[in-house]
């Protein structure tokens, strides 16, 4: 891990260790991290003298903490950063050793978790994209424990819905659409279809092999919706609005939008960031990303 004294952090962000200083208290008396853990002062002997010094230090969840409430140049060159660090994780799927320790694995995962409810914290965050993605990570910890060496291909899906009520169609969804273009006020671009290729997703939605649906569950459907619409990009404008919106309509047709305490089984912004991360994501990716989706709208949520 990392160790920095209050003067080391505020030339690391670039700010008046003053500024670092009132961070990190603010960082204790909200109790987003507790000071035992993340505190130590350490001895040492400047200039080779025999009389040796204490000062304090932080450790890397401090560091990180810091990082996301000063305000910067290079406060924001660190939260570009760490959002990066983090998208390519769930993203790009990457792998990391499976030979990593027990230590290591709960280190990782409770630094998302400090970087999730940190951000979460912050009243002068204003992007919802980030905002998002942050929240899909912080929700999908649980999927992590499940997982062999943070190895996605690993990833399964369970407990969801088979009992299917509402069946989409070309048609039922134009209509939904055209009702969502009138909201757009009725631009001319707005949900016009380049080609066939909607009626295409739709269609591979029920796709059937050996007189079985490739995608049983209403979950599997309504992932497979949400991908194939940011994906194939069949309008001319508004994809993934239109993407999102059949997405949410699907699901609370199918009787699934909402859990048991009544509250979306899926936040807005959490919405907007998966569709995001969607857009971005390789074709090869399409399994992880469906089965991403699914996880987070599955009746654990």
């Amino acid at each position: 891990t990392v160790w920095l004294t209050q003067s080391q952090m505020a030339l690391l962000f670039g700010r008046d260790q003053s500024v670092i200083a009132r961070h990190i208290n603010n960082i204790y008396k909200e109790g987003e991290l507790d000071k035992n853990s993340t505190y130590a002062k350490f001895a040492y002997v400047p200039d080779l003298r025999e009389r040796s010094y204490e000062t304090a230090m932080y450790n890397l969840d401090i560091i990180i903490s810091v990082g996301y409430r000063v305000k910067s140049v290079n406060g924001t060159r660190f939260r570009q950063w760490a959002n990066k660090i983090l998208k390519d994780y769930l993203i790009k799927g990457y792998t990391i050793n499976k030979n990593i320790t027990a230590e290591r694995y709960n280190e990782l995962k409770d630094m998302v978790r400090i970087m999730s409810r940190t951000i979460s914290l912050q009243s002068n965050v204003s992007n919802d994209e980030y905002s998002g993605l942050f929240n899909v990570i912080s929700d999908y910890i649980y999927a992590l424990d499940i997982l062999d060496g943070y190895d996605y291909q690993n990833l399964t899906i369970a407990k969801t819905t088979n009992e299917e009520p509402f069946k989409i169609t070309y048609e039922n969804a134009m209509q939904a659409i055209n009702a969502l273009k009138v909201k757009f006020g009725d631009s001319r671009w707005f949900a016009n279809e380049k080609d066939n290729s909607f009626k295409s997703s739709i269609g591979q939605i029920y796709q059937t092999f050996g007189g079985k649906e490739l995608y049983a569950s209403v979950e599997e459907k309504a992932a497979m919706l949400l991908y194939l619409v940011v994906k194939n990009h069949s309008f001319s404008d508004g994809n993934k609005r239109i993407a999102a919106m059949l997405f949410l309509w699907f699901m609370e047709k199918n009787g699934i939008l909402y859990g048991p305490d009544k509250e979306k089984r899926i936040a807005d912004n959490t919405l907007v960031a998966l569709t995001l991360m969607i857009a971005e994501s390789r074709t090869e990716e399409m399994h992880i990303m469906v089965k991403v989706v699914v996880n987070l709208i599955n009746r654990e949520n």
